[in-house]
């Protein structure tokens, strides 16, 4: 079981940064992949960014050159970076781990004024 607890989000104006963090209950190492998954009402959950054990990054081609996803020094936290902004951005931010299973955490609202 891997519990995930999302902080950083809040309301920014466009062309803004806020930074995620999403805290493990166990080294992030351990799992396969660990990501960030963002929903709108009324849409389907959309990945956002991954990254695997090894360091390797995907990101939706939305995002691309403007959020950075990457794991911290303490070895269970995973950050999103998110740059420039856009009204669009705006969402709830889920953190997401895979350990066979997949694991959720509770969502954080990011909002982005025009």
């Amino acid at each position: 079981q891997v519990q995930l607890v999302e902080s950083g989000g809040g309301l920014v104006q466009a062309g803004g940064s806020l930074r995620l963090s999403c805290a493990a209950s166990r080294l992030i190492n351990s799992l396969n992949t660990m990501g960030w998954y963002r929903q709108t009402t009324g849409k389907q959950r959309e990945l956002v960014a991954t990254i695997t054990r090894g360091g390797s990054t995907n990101y939706a081609d939305s995002v691309k050159g403007r959020f950075t996803i990457s794991k911290g020094n303490a070895k269970n936290t995973v950050y999103l970076q998110m740059n420039s902004l856009k009204p669009e951005d705006t969402a709830v931010y889920y953190c997401w781990g895979s350990l066979g299973s997949d694991y959720w955490g509770q969502g954080t609202q990011v909002s982005v004024s025009s």
